[in-house]
């Protein structure tokens, strides 16, 4: 018996929508990506004006095994670990404990020389000083000179792949981490640009000594627990093991190969790296909790995790100049689309949804992870979509794009 049973369903009608055309979602879904072979199976839950609206599972969990994917079902949601992890560092922001305008060599004192990359393919490169020293708001927003290895786009990822940082399967310790970082140069100098990176771990590192907690420890008494979030942390106990969903990969002929055996995971243990930027396992229902906590200001059943301009502040555009993502990214690769679109501190956040192309509000705001499973939250229609799978990489089909223009189709009754 969970503590977190799932909400009853209410009409979409009586919240504003059409559930004829939220049910051709799941068609959608069905005929796409799950008899196509595309994806294993999919979790669609859409929660409008303080009800659930939609709540749909559909496919295999465990293709091997023949396994149906059910509303219990445990899935990696790798970089949607994010959002929580901002979160958390915001809640020692409140507290007096950190600001987001110090520099972040207070706190990693060895990181205070810093170079930005100049030339070389091995240490030592050439470098030169950065412009301003990195402040924690470069790390909140992914303009610290940072990177991922997964880039491949220059000689600064390549040793960030040699030293094994940033790996979906991580190694080291956050410690260690933090150390290999020294060593290795700055992309550009911090504010100069957006890109994709392990800022968010650096940003749970930054809790840990910051709060005197292990990070873990963190989220776990002052989020988890408190919100019923029983199901989600940095690895499946033996008791949930079952529940765990397969992970597969994309094999570029519109299929998929298992890339993590559910049975055999890494995540089946305690991990040695706790990743704040791509660690969590979690449900829809646990992650609805999290989502409705922000949707409601910072706040749900009781239980505040941070005030609402605190919130307000968060999900407002914080890249340099109000630009957005096409004008300032750096990164190969992201869990957003970029036209219309800007970057807040710890979620993607839709500045013009006119230039995204794609139905929405502005202050929406939104993450995804690896494996494809996405959130998005629109103060303005009281609207929350969380969208569960396991497929790497996320960029492997528009799926996002088309769930949103679905799920905005379907509103027949906007706030706005």
């Amino acid at each position: 018996m969970h503590v977190n049973s799932p909400m009853p369903l209410a009409s979409p009608e009586a919240a504003g929508m059409s559930g004829a055309a939220l049910a051709r979602i799941d068609a959608h879904l069905k005929q796409n990506y799950i008899d196509a072979g595309r994806f294993p199976g999919t979790q669609l839950l859409i929660y409008r004006r303080g009800q659930i609206v939609h709540r749909a599972v559909q496919g295999l969990a465990d293709v091997e095994r023949q396994i149906a994917i059910k509303d219990d079902t445990i899935f990696r949601i790798y970089s949607m670990t994010k959002p929580i992890t901002s979160v958390a560092f915001m809640m020692l922001v409140e507290q007096g404990l950190v600001a987001l305008d110090e520099p972040v060599h207070k706190y990693i004192p060895e990181w205070k020389d810093l170079g930005v990359f100049q030339a070389g393919i091995t240490p030592p490169f050439m470098t030169r000083p950065p412009a301003r020293p990195m402040l924690i708001i470069d790390l909140l927003r992914h303009t610290s000179g940072l990177t991922y290895g997964f880039q491949q786009r220059t000689n600064v990822d390549a040793a960030y792949r040699a030293q094994k940082i940033g790996e979906i399967e991580k190694a080291g310790t956050l410690q260690s981490m933090i150390y290999d970082l020294g060593r290795i140069p700055l992309e550009f100098s911090p504010g100069d640009a957006w890109n994709y990176s392990v800022s968010t771990d650096v940003v749970g590192y930054l809790v840990e000594k910051i709060s005197g907690m292990a990070f873990e420890q963190f989220l776990q008494r002052r989020i988890f627990d408190p919100l019923g979030m029983v199901d989600t942390g940095f690895f499946v106990p033996a008791a949930k093991a079952h529940r765990l969903a397969a992970c597969y990969a994309a094999d570029g002929k519109g299929g998929m190969i298992l890339q993590d055996d559910p049975t055999t995971s890494s995540f089946l243990s305690p991990p040695s790296l706790v990743s704040g930027g791509g660690g969590l396992c979690s449900t829809a229902a646990d992650y609805l909790l999290f989502c409705r906590a922000l949707l409601n200001g910072g706040e749900f059943g009781g239980v505040r995790l941070l005030g609402p301009k605190t919130l307000a502040l968060m999900t407002s555009n914080h890249l340099p100049g109000g630009r957005d993502l096409t004008q300032l990214s750096k990164s190969l690769f992201s869990e957003a689309t970029y036209a219309g679109v800007g970057f807040g501190l710890g979620f993607s956040v839709t500045i013009d949804p006119a230039q995204t192309m794609i139905p929405g509000s502005a202050g929406e705001y939104a993450w995804g992870g690896a494996a494809t499973t996405s959130f998005w939250i629109d103060p303005t229609e009281q609207l929350i979509a969380i969208f569960m799978t396991q497929l790497l990489p996320s960029s492997a089909y528009p799926v996002r794009r088309e769930l949103r223009t679905m799920v905005y189709s379907a509103i027949t009754e906007s706030n706005l």
